[in-house]
């Protein structure tokens, strides 16, 4: 019978609970409806200034035009805003104690912080004064009142940064979990435990066991989701430092550096649209990880200002699809190389121009019918030796030795290649000048001048001359030169004594292959800045289709470019940016960073890394290269300590390497236990069947995705391995797993994965931190397991 009473007495606080929690999500699902009736009638306001935007461009005058162009921009933004109806709209809740002060933001909120003098009685009881709803977007409402506060706003900042130990006037934080116009539940977190609230009368509410641990309980897609509605205190202060000069982020596998960074992102262009109009790029380590990030910026109403680039895909027309040896990437990654390149560059002009590099057999020329024909003057693999014109009636001729001679002339300049040739050109023709004799013929000034100018203008013009500056003085592109080093006898000339000669050989070998590896991608950026570029003519601007409709081109056939289309132009031939973030900083090479380091010149910078998830093997030389490429503009240094993504039981296994990688590191602290710890099994008859059973064992306990991590030279094979399990399941080489998470995986033999470079611990411990729920390690013989599965590298 007390049974049954007990039992009874459960029931009805359970009941009690859920209707309560039926109450609040009604409340909540009240006023997100109230926000969808107002943004529709915000995109029934973009659609109508859309609308007399284009009549507008029917006036037919200069002012008219300009501000139907400003116009349609505006409203066009405004309106791709709107129409953008995320999953998790509104996530977010604060209701707040009296503050301080009465000033109101711009936002509509008021801007204190901490609680007004009374606002906790003496019996510890408080009135809530003020309830703020925080959604990715501001909205107001036709009294401009906020119905929701975009969160990146001052007023949303207690959102992320109240704690029990520092509340604020925060008394409790509730998280809006919903899908489309729909709120599916709630989850609060109570600041002041100690305080009984009011609210209406009405006693304050608490629903759920703590926003975070559900949030951090759901499962993973193929991309990333923004973190919006669980950013944690010391990811807001990262996200909202200022952004004069460098801010450095370091924290551990999970502590959320690649969503701070995305998020920081959006919040500096919200704070500071104008500034940031240079552009914002974002440096990701591959392109899985971009792939894996790039829907997150739109989520979070920014979009269009923000380039989110792979390493390999800075450079444009290029894009890296091929993985270099460890000892191939050590070599084009190095300092070194900025010598090889320099050498390289100046020696490719000796191999002249007309036939493909490495082939280049130029003939001899037949003399010309007046004789001026550059006969005899191009040795097979080499530029003319030889130059011939004409020039007040007789055959002028400058031969091998003094053309050398003007060449290293030349390159003593410091000025790009390509930016040295009409150097070249005025040296050749002050050689023959002097050759001709005509120097002396008067002693006028002004007539020599003349007679100098008659003669440089003649001889410039000749077809002789311009066919042997173009062999002799080419213009070189960073492709030419980086396929003339593909020929190994050639590289061994240029780094002699820079690199060995194994190095020379695998680094040949690796620059004939059909494709760039991301270390080549930063090669052709440095021999692109060596070389430089000749200045191109500007591309016509294109007619503006309402122009011709309205027949305004033959009134006004020369139209400047208004403001926006020319920062549509400077964004799509951006070079330079006025805020540059690096993600996984750590793996950039020296090569890498001055590669990075020319896109943020004038920028400021946030940097975003782990030094025990490096993989480049010389840590040393790529901070020196960093350094560089950030100059001398002040640091500001945060720490990332909480480990949100694994479960304690995976992270104490990850520590035991990171022991190994790094002894006296210190790993983040994991906020959760599961209870479940890793499995280990052993390769039975075949690697491929006991791999493939474990991923299928995996897809069966979690409900997202499972990732499968192998040494880089398995890739291939393991993707096979996995045919036919379906979308939720990936095969990823241990460089690609960077910054990417999965509920589970499978790390097969961390002997392989630890053996492939200098680095191979380091790349170990970031394979093992990727699951959110569970890990399996499969072993083979190369590992070393024991009688329990465990190997070698992973025993205490």
């Amino acid at each position: 019978m007390a049974a049954q009473v007990q039992q009874s007495a459960v029931d009805s606080v359970q009941d009690a609970r859920d209707t309560v929690r039926d109450r609040e999500i009604s409340v909540e699902q009240e006023h997100l409806d109230r926000v969808y009736r107002r943004l529709e009638e915000k995109i029934h306001e973009a659609e109508f200034l859309m609308h007399d935007a284009a009549q507008r461009g029917q006036v037919g005058t200069p002012g008219a035009l300009a501000e139907r162009d400003a116009q349609v921009f505006r409203a066009g933004v405004h309106l791709n805003r709107l129409n953008n109806e995320f999953e998790d709209f509104l996530f977010g809740r604060i209701d707040l104690l009296p503050g301080k002060d009465g000033k109101k933001g711009p936002d509509g909120a008021y801007t204190a912080v901490e609680p007004a003098e009374g606002a906790v009685r003496d019996d510890d009881t408080a009135d809530i004064a003020e309830t703020l709803h925080i959604g990715r977007i501001g909205v107001l409402d036709a009294d401009y009142s906020p119905l929701v506060i975009d969160w990146r706003a001052p007023a949303a900042a207690p959102f992320y940064r109240a704690t029990p130990v520092e509340p604020g006037r925060v008394v409790r934080r509730r998280v809006i979990r919903s899908r489309g116009r729909r709120v599916l539940g709630v989850e609060d977190d109570l600041m002041r435990p100690e305080l009984t609230a009011y609210l209406g009368g009405d006693e304050l509410p608490v629903i759920g066991d703590g926003a975070l641990m559900a949030a951090l309980g759901q499962a993973r897609g193929h991309t990333m989701r923004d973190i919006v509605s669980s950013i944690q205190a010391e990811q807001d202060l990262v996200i909202r430092a200022p952004a004069a000069s460098v801010t450095y982020v370091e924290g551990g596998p999970g502590t959320g550096k690649t969503a701070v960074a995305l998020h920081r992102a959006a919040y500096l262009l919200y704070q500071d649209r104008r500034r940031y109009a240079g552009g914002i790029l974002i440096v990701s380590p591959t392109p899985l990880l971009v792939a894996y990030t790039e829907g997150v910026l739109p989520s979070l109403g920014e979009e269009g200002q923000v380039a989110v680039r792979a390493i390999g895909s800075l450079v444009d027309g290029a894009e890296a699809t091929l993985y270099d040896s460890p000892a191939v990437a050590r070599a084009k990654g190095s300092y070194r190389m900025l010598k090889v390149l320099r050498k390289a560059a100046r020696g490719a002009l000796e191999l002249g121009s007309g036939a493909p590099v490495g082939q280049l057999a130029l003939a001899d020329d037949a003399d010309d019918a007046d004789g001026a024909g550059n006969a005899g003057a191009r040795p097979a693999g080499g530029p003319p030796a030889r130059l011939r014109v004409v020039a007040f009636g007789r055959r002028i001729e400058l031969e091998a030795g003094e053309l050398e001679r003007i060449r290293r002339t030349v390159l003593s300049g410091t000025a790009p290649v390509n930016l040295l040739r009409p150097r070249a050109r005025r040296l050749l023709l002050d050689a023959l000048w002097a050759r001709s004799g005509a120097a002396g013929r008067h002693a006028d000034p002004e007539l020599a001048a003349e007679l100098r100018s008659s003669f440089d203008e003649d001889v410039s013009t000749e077809d002789s001359f311009l066919g042997f500056l173009d062999a002799w003085w080419p213009e070189l592109t960073p492709g030419a030169v980086l396929a003339a080093m593909a020929d190994e006898k050639r590289l061994g000339r240029w780094a002699r004594r820079i690199l060995n000669p194994g190095e020379v050989r695998k680094v040949a070998r690796a620059l004939r292959r059909d494709g760039h590896s991301v270390h080549d991608i930063a090669l052709l950026d440095e021999l692109q800045a060596i070389l430089g570029a000749p200045a191109r003519p500007r591309r016509k601007r294109e007619l503006d289709p309402l122009d011709q409709l309205t027949g305004l081109e033959e009134l006004m056939p020369v139209r400047a470019e208004t403001q926006w289309e020319r920062a549509e132009r400077l964004a799509q031939e951006r070079t330079e940016y006025a805020h540059v973030i690096v993600d996984e900083a750590q793996d950039l090479t020296p090569m890498q960073w001055r590669m990075v380091g020319r896109r943020g010149r004038h920028a400021t910078w946030t940097v975003v890394g782990d030094p025990a998830q490096s993989s480049w093997s010389d840590p040393d030389e790529a901070a020196e290269a960093r350094d560089e490429a950030l100059g001398a503009r002040p640091r500001r240094r945060f720490q990332l300590t909480v480990n949100y993504r694994n479960p304690a039981e995976i992270a104490e296994l990850a520590a035991r390497v990171l022991a190994l990688a790094m002894p006296g590191a210190e790993a983040p602290t994991a906020v959760r236990s599961t209870g479940v710890e890793p499995r280990f099994t052993v390769v039975g008859d075949s690697l491929e069947r006991t791999v493939r059973a474990e991923a299928e064992r995996l897809l069966g306990l979690v409900d997202g995705t499972v990732g499968v991590v192998v040494a880089m030279n398995r890739r291939e094979e393991a993707r096979r391995w996995l045919a036919g399990l379906g979308d939720r399941v990936v095969a990823l080489g241990s460089l690609e797993a960077k910054g990417l998470e999965y509920d589970a995986t499978v790390v097969v033999s961390p002997a392989e994965i630890a053996d492939e470079s200098p680095a191979g611990l380091r790349v170990l411990y970031v394979a093992l931190t990727r699951a959110t729920q569970q890990l399996t390690v499969v072993s083979g013989e190369r590992d070393e397991p024991d009688a329990a599965g465990v190997p070698d590298l992973l025993r205490d």
